[in-house]
């Protein structure tokens, strides 16, 4: 006599029955590598499967089926999250998106491109190079993480403290909702009120309403070459002084960034830069004025650098000097990953609160006997404090926890948010709590209630 089959095998036996060969993996080997994404100690599950779909038909046929046998599904992009917002739960289907890499379209005139949620951020970008087109946000993962997945954690970059997040270069998308609807939202044109603002409202949102199969996003004219300028300070508090200073007197840098000892030290570790030698913090800016007007700007940046106690300030003499300088800054957290596991914060003050939020961090670091160490989006107040722990050393483990909350109590002390571009996820899911009223929270899950009422989509994260 036979039985019907569980609902979990019924929903993996109708994916691989409904979808070309290779798109569905269940080898238990492969679905652990897919399991979690870069967050340390965010917790995760091994999934039933994997699918892999490459058009928006075949996430529809995805949200569907899974949707007809109550299957969460975690939408994924390249795995490189830092709050677990990608991590599988028990008994869900991970949709990853890394195979939908085509540029659809670069648009000139419009300054638009539609891009598949795997195109890779700096690909997009090269791309865009080639008709004299820019694509602005720039996470550090840039080289690695997929537009998809910047788009559902509304990722910054390195030069959003002059030009904005990915959220100000999304113009539209296309998206398969909690009832298995694709739905086309947000615009073309360079400007639009019709409605609410739908297209806005899944920037940012980690993949809980909508499954996005394919984004448009706009472009500016490619820049003229930046002037690089580096200061090296003997504490971060000093460098901090340096940033609160340059933005009180109304200066705009293309880039303003942090980084001190403990990740320089890692980064010659492992490259061999010769950075940690000269300097215990490394304050680094850019600016993209045109001609005379760049000059000035990076002139006065340094000023400011000196007379917040700079041992060093100078501009960079070469390109490729300037390039060095940050490929230290983007190569710091796999570094420092290579010393142990990184507990990852992602913290955003107020400006002019800069100094005291590292120095707060600093104090926090000593009195829990864990090492911080400090990278920066430091122009516009987001900091990145890496709580760093021994390999299998759970005291140092839970002194960290304890050390990771309590930043989030200083941050927010200080007026300042839990998150200011990682997202949400499983990590930071407590701290939103304690940032957020309860009717807005309410007010949330109603939104995720109208669009996912089944609740399949990316279940347990964000609200």
């Amino acid at each position: 006599m036979s039985t019907a089959a569980a609902p979990s095998t019924a929903v993996v036996t109708e994916l691989v029955a409904a979808l070309p060969a290779g798109r569905v993996i269940d080898d238990p080997d492969v679905l652990a590598s897919y399991a979690h994404d870069d967050a340390e100690w965010a917790p995760h599950a091994l999934p039933l499967a994997v699918v892999r779909p490459r058009t928006a038909a075949e996430v529809q046929g995805v949200v569907r089926a899974c949707l007809e046998h109550r299957t969460p599904v975690v939408p994924r992009g390249a795995g490189t999250g830092l709050s677990g917002g990608a991590n599988a739960t028990p008994g869900s289907v991970v949709l990853s998106t890394e195979h939908m890499t085509e540029v659809l379209e670069i648009d000139g005139a419009e300054r638009l491109a539609v891009v598949q949620p795997g195109v890779v951020n700096d690909d997009l970008r090269a791309v865009c190079a080639e008709q004299g087109l820019w694509y602005p946000p720039d996470p550090a993962s840039s080289p690695w993480s997929t537009i998809g997945g910047n788009v559902a954690t509304n990722a910054g970059g390195v030069c959003c403290v002059k030009y904005g997040v990915t959220r100000d270069y999304v113009l539209g998308m296309q998206v398969v909702n909690g009832l298995g609807e694709l739905v086309r939202l947000g615009r073309r044109t360079a400007k639009g009120v019709a409605g609410l603002d739908l297209a806005g409202l899944m920037v940012g949102s980690e993949g809980t309403l909508g499954v996005i199969t394919e984004v448009t996003v706009k472009l500016r004219p490619a820049r003229a070459p930046e002037h690089t300028v580096a200061g090296y300070f003997d504490s971060v508090v000093d460098a901090g002084r340096a940033v609160a200073a340059i933005t009180a007197a109304g200066l705009t840098p293309s880039a303003l960034e942090l980084v001190d000892r403990t990740c320089l030290e890692a980064v010659d570790a492992w490259k061999n830069m010769g950075l940690a030698a000269e300097a215990d913090v490394v304050l680094l800016g850019r600016s993209d004025a045109p001609g005379a007007a760049g000059d000035a700007e990076a002139a006065e940046m340094l000023r400011h650098f000196e007379a917040a106690g700079a041992s060093f300030a100078a501009q960079a003499a070469d390109a490729e000097e300037a390039e060095a300088l940050f490929a230290a800054r983007r190569l710091a957290y796999p570094a420092l990953e290579r010393l142990g596991p990184v507990l990852t914060e992602d913290v955003c003050v107020p400006r002019a609160a800069v100094p005291e939020m590292l120095g707060r961090i600093q104090e926090i670091g000593r009195r829990h006997g864990t090492t911080i160490a400090n990278i920066a989006h430091a122009g516009d107040g987001n900091l990145h404090p890496l709580l760093i722990t021994p390999i299998g050393d759970e005291p140092a483990r839970r002194r960290a926890q304890e050390a990771f909350e309590e930043i989030l109590t200083d941050a927010l002390a200080l007026g300042g948010t839990v998150t200011g571009e990682h997202g949400v996820g499983l990590l930071k899911r407590h701290g939103l709590e304690r940032e957020q009223a309860p009717e807005v929270l309410a007010m949330q899950r109603a939104v995720k209630a109208a669009l996912d009422p089944h609740g399949i989509l990316n279940p347990g994260k964000v609200v």
